[in-house]
């Protein structure tokens, strides 16, 4: 029985400018040398990551980063803390820094209410890459929290600067900010969330509702990715998350459904197309 899907990629998923950034300048450097040490995954996105890796991308810790000597290492969009960029000038490390510019933006305004002695709390997934390198501008002084019921315990002062991790949630950013100045603090709010992120945020809730069955697909690590989901999943129930194509079952599907397919800003066009080639053989 063929199943005779309807399937379209959404227009505007797909990788962010700092993305896109970090993976043209990885394969330049892979296509003249064969082979660039990258901090950390380059995307929160595994199949991305094995594509580069065949290309000669070697993935290493900062542990590892230690261990070199003179070579080259990519520091992927996620941005590096402070100590990073120290342990590179200590073993003649040349950085390819590929940091995303909004986040090398967001870097030194912590960096800066840090140096004006500002309280400083920052709304991210702790242990995240990005929130590491951030937390790294305050001298790791900075409270990181991603669920304000972190804070029910927490011994907060009275007046305090509010960042947000670049990938979060507006809506849940200023939701955050509310609640704490209905809790009686003096909150300095910064709205550091990427537009790009945001936007999409908007565009999903018109997309999805155009389509009786929508398939998000992203990395499981990608921060994004949860949020984008989750933005799928409230205007469009039918909602299944995947991170690649062999995820897909036929049964879930009806004949002649349409079927949206979307993504994070850390999935790659290509891996989309493969999800809607394998539905349009059903």
């Amino acid at each position: 029985m063929e199943y005779n899907l309807q399937v379209t990629i959404d227009s505007n998923s797909g990788f962010c400018f700092g993305v896109v950034y970090a993976i043209d300048m990885a394969e330049e450097i892979l296509s003249e040398d064969g082979y660039l040490y990258c901090l950390g995954d380059i995307v929160h996105n595994d199949e991305e990551v094995e594509r580069l890796r065949v290309k000669g991308l070697r993935i290493i810790d900062h542990e590892q980063l230690k261990q070199l000597r003179g070579e080259k290492v990519l520091i992927r969009a996620h941005g590096e803390a402070p100590d990073t960029y120290r342990t590179a000038l200590e073993n003649e490390i040349t950085l390819i820094d590929a940091s995303c510019p909004v986040v090398l933006k967001l870097q030194n305004r912590i960096k800066t209410s840090h140096e004006e002695e500002e309280n400083i709390l920052i709304f991210g997934k702790h242990g995240h890459a990005e929130v590491i390198g951030l937390q790294g501008q305050t001298n790791n002084e900075a409270l990181i929290f991603q669920d304000i019921a972190e804070l029910d315990q927490a011994l907060l002062p009275q007046k305090f600067t509010l960042y947000s991790q670049t990938t979060k949630s507006t809506e849940r950013f200023y939701e955050i900010k509310e609640e704490l100045l209905r809790r009686g603090y003096d909150v300095k709010a910064n709205d550091t969330i990427c537009r790009q992120v945001s936007n999409r945020d908007e565009e999903l809730r018109s997309f999805v509702t155009n389509f009786d069955k929508i398939v998000f697909v992203s990395g499981k690590k990608s921060s994004n990715g949860k949020v984008l989901y989750e933005v799928c999943k409230k205007h469009n129930p039918d909602t299944c998350f995947i991170s690649e194509p062999q995820e897909l079952k036929k049964e879930d599907f009806n004949p002649g459904d349409k079927v949206g397919i979307c993504g994070a800003t850390s999935t790659p066009l290509w891996l989309m197309e493969k999800v809607k080639s394998l539905l349009e053989t059903y």
